[in-house]
């Protein structure tokens, strides 16, 4: 592994001249339409969940997904040939479970519509106010990934709990995703929403659409900014942005030895933000999984042509933005706990990795079981969600215990 990403650093004169004259990578657009693929295949049933959870309407929830998915692909697409560097770009599924999580703040969908606006803000001021990307940076990984565990751990029960209501439904579901795991565990998610939409299309009555019906329409939403909803979804969002998509997105690509281009990146994704929060999108930021398969070297043996390959996500990304409104009309005929399943099976990833993170310090582990326990009891204080008061509880105990240790030494 080390040998590849070694020989995979670009050295400045050859991309300059690749920068001068691309060529055409037939492997780099392939990868980059497998990892439109996965990106969107794996979790759009997880986004639309969340979209649902916190108050919006079925067109609504098309919007907010049309949204995310052409931002996701117009940035990917600027970044990529501005910088000739394979930066992808996702929607923040982590914050997405945060959404599912938190559910309907006061105010309903257009108070958590504010909250989406702030979130894209505060991105814009993490890439032009260095001081305040700094002191993101040095939240605790260990209690992030605590936050993040707990706000997954409830949806991540969700198969276990369908198996006992609609086993007919969901055993086959997570069979194909078990097998694929074993063999292919990158196309295990994009696998098992495909056995979920042929069963939903088996087993249920489709509402007749003509084309045009299917097609999305953009629904604006007027921002309304309550405390709560700044609390509960804002704050929280942004950090699980950060620490879960941003900083693991950064570290992929320096691996591969590319300059991540972090303040443009940041200040794309922030405005990118903005612009979709008002038709019902939550946040976009660096890919990590996805960025792994346009940035290695099976995207192509020429780092300087990898490029391409998130240029080509991006550009499919757009396009399956125009099925927004198809995916949404296909959620919703199904039964729901088949798609909380699969929206579960969707996040087992983000659970193991972030109980990882949080459990990998061990002078951090108290404060990162408190953060994480608090996190997942769904504990509501003031209109605030427990995944605020989860961060709040991890760290007053993480000052107290290095209070006690400082003390000990001195």
């Amino acid at each position: 592994m080390t040998a590849a990403i070694l020989q995979a650093v670009p050295s400045k004169a050859a991309m300059s001249e690749a920068s001068i004259r691309p060529r055409p990578s037939i492997a780099a657009i392939g990868a980059g339409i497998v990892a439109a693929v996965v990106g969107f295949g794996s979790s759009f049933p997880v986004i639309v969940q969340a979209l649902k959870e916190v108050g919006a309407s079925s067109g609504e929830v098309a919007s907010g997904l049309m949204a995310l998915s052409l931002l996701m692909g117009v940035s990917a697409i600027i970044l990529s040939v501005r910088t000739r560097v394979p930066i992808s770009i996702a929607w923040s599924t982590p914050g997405a479970a945060l959404l599912i999580s938190t559910g309907m703040v006061d105010g309903g969908f257009p108070a958590a519509v504010g909250a989406f606006l702030l979130t894209g803000v505060l991105i814009i001021v993490a890439a032009v106010v260095r001081p305040f990307r700094e002191i993101v940076s040095s939240i605790p990984t260990s209690l992030a990934n605590a936050m993040l565990a707990g706000i997954v751990m409830q949806l991540c029960l969700a198969p276990v709990e369908a198996i006992g209501v609609v086993p007919q439904y969901v055993l086959p579901v997570i069979a194909i995703w078990v097998v694929m795991l074993r063999f292919a565990r990158l196309y295990a998610m994009p696998a098992a929403v495909a056995a979920t939409t042929a069963i939903i299309v088996a087993t249920t009555d489709l509402p007749v659409a003509s084309p045009g019906e299917l097609l999305p329409h953009p629904v604006f939403v007027m921002p309304v900014f309550t405390w709560g909803a700044v609390v509960s979804i804002a704050i929280p969002l942004f950090i699980v942005t950060m620490a879960s998509q941003n900083i693991p997105g950064i570290a992929v690509l320096q691996a591969y030895g590319y300059k991540p281009h972090v303040r443009e990146t940041f200040l794309t994704t922030g405005i990118g933000t903005v612009l979709g929060a008002p038709f019902g999108g939550h946040a976009i930021n660096y890919a990590a999984i996805t960025a792994a398969i346009c940035a290695g070297p099976d995207a192509d043996p020429d780092p300087h042509r990898r490029w391409l390959a998130a240029l080509a996500s991006g550009i499919f990304y757009v396009f399956f933005g125009f099925a927004a409104t198809f995916a949404t009309v296909l959620i919703a005929a199904s039964p729901p706990l088949l798609i909380q399943a699969v929206a579960g099976l969707a996040l087992m990833g983000v659970l193991a990795s972030s109980l990882l993170g949080a459990m990998q310090a061990a002078g951090d582990r108290d404060a990162a079981v408190v953060t994480f326990v608090v996190a997942a009891s769904g504990l509501s204080f003031y209109g605030i969600g427990a995944a605020f008061w989860g961060l709040i509880a991890g760290a007053a105990i993480l000052l107290l215990s290095r209070w006690r240790r400082g003390a000990g030494t001195s």
